[in-house]
């Protein structure tokens, strides 16, 4: 079986109209499309996905931030793909992402840096099962 990543953009990705532009980076690279939902989270949805974070200083920024306004939620299946994913979108800080990667061409700051992606199969797993419930086939 593929392997299967969670990938949203974030509402700054989402208001800025870059929904497109990062749907074909992965199409172009042949990830197959699992889900994708556009949808606003709840608070509690935001608190099960970033709980490693709860207790953290920045964290009620990082919360209003991603309540801030709808996400594109997707699932995407392919070989290594929480590994290339993690290669395309680029570090945390856009200053510090490279032209071309997602966040160095597309983001503005280390907060407001377009979109989020699983770090490991094993968080994807959480992560997909926080927002729907079950790995989808």
């Amino acid at each position: 079986m593929a392997e299967q990543s969670l990938v949203f953009i974030k509402p700054d990705g989402v208001k800025r109209r870059l929904m497109s532009e990062v749907i074909r980076r992965f199409e172009t690279r042949g990830f197959e499309f699992k889900r994708l939902e556009l949808r606003q989270l709840s608070s509690d949805e935001v608190d099960a996905h970033y709980q490693e974070h709860v207790e953290r200083d920045f964290y009620p920024r990082l919360k209003e931030f991603i309540l801030s306004g709808p996400i594109l939620i997707m699932i995407l299946e392919g070989d290594r793909v929480v590994d290339t994913v993690r290669k395309m979108v680029g570090p945390t800080d856009a200053l510090d992402a490279e032209p071309g990667t997602i966040r160095g061409d597309l983001a503005l700051s280390k907060g407001e840096n377009v979109i989020h992606a699983s770090d490991s199969p094993e968080s994807a797993k959480r992560e997909i099962e926080n927002f729907f419930g079950s790995l989808v086939h």
